[in-house]
């Protein structure tokens, strides 16, 4: 499998993490308790998220109650368990996404050791869009992988489908697919699967996948393994288009070696109930941790 044919599977993070987004909604009434707001969601920025017209829709493109029917209730604990990341499929919600963009990805360091973040301005060659949770169900590759829970996009630049599991021990990424099969299709299966998320995430999470991926690239088979270094090592708020959200910032050290060895860096910053809100994947071959140079930015947006 030559590196042309392989597409963007190192985009896997960016967007299985992304499309996972749940609660989300946009700022209303003051607050400082979850249990002043209809939504049951006392926002960072101390405004509520209401209880209606959130970015999660139905499947008919109705809005859902962020609190109902998923009942998801933060607690602001610290600790983002599989309830406070409520993913099904049908989900959808809009992001706006940026391409080669200037970013700051260290944020402002405060008194306290947390860090505050801002990616709600405009960036370089930003769209919105909206991603949906598609489900398994009738997709050509359903009995290629009977467990999945939901396919969504990878990236913005490309129309590949991740295929993820969601249970009470994490997200996982079970392979790769294009939206249509055929002697051309893309059909890829991580062997294990890739840990995106895991549960409970804390402050302290710390894990590694390294999987073997195998089967067809554009219509052409092969094989190549990649390696996924992921850990918690920050929290604080970020400021999306769509408000600021307390967080915790998963950070991923990426490699993918076929005839070559390819790198990136990617941060994910997730929320209770609202998913990863924010996501900043750097430039191939990045070194810096504070790199300020992303292929792609996704955040929420209204």
């Amino acid at each position: 499998m030559t590196r042309a044919s392989i597409g963007a599977p190192h985009k896997i993070l960016l967007a299985a993490v992304v499309s996972a987004s749940g609660c989300a909604s946009t700022p209303g009434d003051t607050c400082t308790r979850d249990d002043q707001c209809a939504s049951h969601f006392c926002k960072a920025d101390d405004t509520c998220a209401p209880a209606a017209d959130g970015p999660l829709g139905g499947p008919d493109g109705s809005q859902q109650q962020p609190d109902a029917p998923l009942g998801c209730a933060p607690n602001h604990d610290g600790t983002i368990t599989r309830a406070e990341i409520p993913l099904a499929a049908g989900q959808s919600a809009k992001f706006r996404i940026a391409t080669s963009a200037t970013v700051d990805t260290a944020g402002a360091l405060g008194t306290d050791g947390t860090r505050a973040w801002t990616l709600a301005a405009a960036l370089a060659n930003d769209s919105d869009a909206q991603v949906a949770l598609e489900s398994p169900s009738g997709q050509w590759w359903a009995s290629d992988f009977p467990n999945a829970t939901y396919a969504t996009l990878l990236s913005s630049q490309q129309d590949l489908r991740g295929v993820f599991l969601v249970d009470d021990a994490g997200l996982h990424l079970l392979g790769i697919v294009s939206p249509t099969g055929g002697v051309t299709r893309t059909e890829l299966t991580y062997d294990p699967p890739v840990d995106v998320l895991r549960f409970p995430l804390t402050t302290t999470s710390k894990w590694t996948s390294s999987p073997t991926v195998s089967g067809y690239a554009s219509g052409v088979p092969g094989a190549y393994t990649e390696s996924y270094d992921s850990k918690v090592d920050a929290v604080g708020t970020m400021a999306t288009p769509y408000g600021t959200f307390p967080v915790m910032r998963v950070a991923v050290d990426f490699q993918q070696t076929t005839t070559v060895v390819t790198t990136h860096k990617t941060y994910a910053w997730v929320s209770e109930c609202y998913g990863t809100i924010a996501t900043v994947t750097s430039q191939n071959y990045e070194t810096k941790s504070d790199f300020t140079k992303a292929s792609e930015v996704w955040r929420l947006a209204p």
